[in-house]
């Protein structure tokens, strides 16, 4: 590719006067809307079209020259304008492989994210005729009972399940680690800077951030991929965590997995979901809850 640029950057005529980069993009403009006027006669004639290939071939390479020259002007190297290239889509499209997912494989396992647990979330309602949903896991109250928090409801009772999600996909949520009793104190600064009040109120922006995105997407209903605006904020709002590492298409996967069973217990008003860190998988198994009285309430704060 540079080979290309610079033989290509011998052939540029000089420009009298004028931008010499708009002149090369309207150039690029021009050469992709041949390759689509060569594409569309294609459509058009087919078989008895036989130069069709040659004329793609002879218009992407103008496309490539006038590319090429953009880069010159802007003082780039086409090497490493496709290594950034990518690199970039690689993060949106490839997934990290479960085994390199967990960030406490070292630790002790009272400081580690379940790797396979059932939750219950148990809808029931308050006093007031609020929505209310109580989770558990093993028999025992997980955090405080949660209500919808707004003046409809819209099953954001359940939002306990997206932080079940990014433990699941991720293996990361602060606020999981607070609610189970297993933030990493073993290392001071891990406990503080990772598992403290600042990463989980992150976590809970996130969740806030990605709900309302959904509900003016159907609840991400028969949708398969989250716009990129979003996972770039989410990205952002992450980068000094150790989270940040992980690429566009985990918190794609982890968005997508959580909603999924998100949907089901709004269906269905609750029910047993299967937590598996070792296959990034979060199932829900049980639709239809027992019928019976929520747990004594057990405060654990957030935070």
């Amino acid at each position: 590719m540079t080979a290309y640029q610079r033989s290509a950057a011998k052939t540029i005529q000089p420009i009298p006067a004028g931008d010499r980069v708009a002149v090369a993009l309207l150039g690029l403009a021009g050469e992709a809307g041949a390759v689509l006027t060569a594409y569309k006669k294609q459509l058009r004639d087919g078989p008895a079209n036989p130069e069709f290939r040659a004329r793609m071939r002879e218009e992407l390479g103008d496309v490539l020259w006038y590319l090429s020259t953009v880069a010159h002007h802007l003082d780039l190297d086409l090497d490493d304008v496709a290594t950034a290239n990518l690199s970039k889509i690689s993060d949106r499209w490839r997934h990290t492989p479960a085994d390199a997912i967990p960030f406490d494989n070292d630790l002790d396992a009272s400081e580690q994210l379940p790797r396979h647990a059932d939750f219950v979330f148990t809808l029931t309602r308050s006093p007031e005729d609020r929505e209310v949903s109580v989770l558990t896991c093993n028999g025992e109250q997980v955090g405080d009972p949660i209500t919808n928090a707004s003046h409809i409801a819209d099953g954001y009772c359940f939002h306990d399940i997206f932080h079940l999600s990014y433990a699941a996909v991720l293996g990361w949520s602060p606020v999981m680690r607070s609610l189970l009793k297993r933030k990493r104190r073993s290392n001071p600064r891990t406990d503080e800077a990772e598992d403290g009040g600042r990463a989980i109120a992150i976590e809970e922006g996130i969740s806030a951030l990605v709900f309302a995105y959904a509900s003016r997407h159907h609840y991400l209903e028969g949708k398969n991929h989250i716009d990129n605006d979003v996972l770039d904020t989410i990205h952002g709002m992450v980068a000094h965590l150790e989270v940040g590492a992980h690429r566009a298409a985990d918190w794609e996967k982890a968005i997508l997995t959580g909603f999924a069973a998100w949907r089901t217990l709004r269906h269905y008003g609750g029910g047993t979901v299967r937590l598996d860190l070792t296959v990034q998988r979060l199932t829900v198994v049980e639709r239809q809850p027992s019928a019976e009285q929520p747990p004594r309430r057990q405060r654990n704060q957030r935070g």
